[in-house]
C-alpha cells in the first residue's frame, strides 16, 4: 500500500522545503508529525498540511491506519518560477524570482511489504 499526496504550487523554495523533508525521511507517521509540530519554520506547516493529506489518503482509499505507516518517500521539485521587476536608480531594473515547489508525500505500510 502507498499512499500519496501532492501539493503543487507551493510558493516556497525548493531549498528552503528540502532542509526539513530530510527530517521526516523514513521515520514513522507520528515521529513526523511530531517533528513537524515543534518547529518554527513557516515550511514545517506546508509539509505538516500535505502529510495530513497523505494520512487522509491512506485512511479512506485503503483503509489502513495511519499511524502504522512511514513516511516512504517525500521530496520536492521545482515549481514555476514568477518573474517581477525591481525598478532600480539610471533606468536599470533587477529581476526578482519568486520560486514555486511541487511537494510529494508517500507513506507506505510495513504490513504489506
Amino acid at each position: 500500500m502507498e499512499a500519496r499526496a501532492v501539493a503543487k504550487h507551493v510558493r516556497c523554495s525548493p531549498y528552503k522545503l528540502r532542509r526539513i523533508m530530510s527530517l521526516i525521511r523514513n521515520q514513522p507517521v507520528p515521529v513526523a508529525n511530531a517533528v513537524l509540530d515543534h518547529l518554527p519554520s513557516p515550511s514545517a506547516r506546508i509539509i505538516s498540511k500535505v502529510l495530513k493529506s497523505a494520512m487522509a489518503n491512506a485512511e479512506f482509499n485503503y483503509d489502513t491506519d495511519p499511524d502504522d505507516c512511514t513516511v516512504a518517500g517525500c521530496w520536492v521539485d521545482e515549481g514555476v518560477t514568477l518573474k517581477r521587476w525591481e525598478f532600480r536608480s539610471r533606468g536599470m531594473v533587477n529581476r526578482i524570482r519568486k520560486r514555486t515547489s511541487h511537494v510529494t508525500i508517500v507513506l507506505s505500510n510495513e504490513d504489506d511489504e
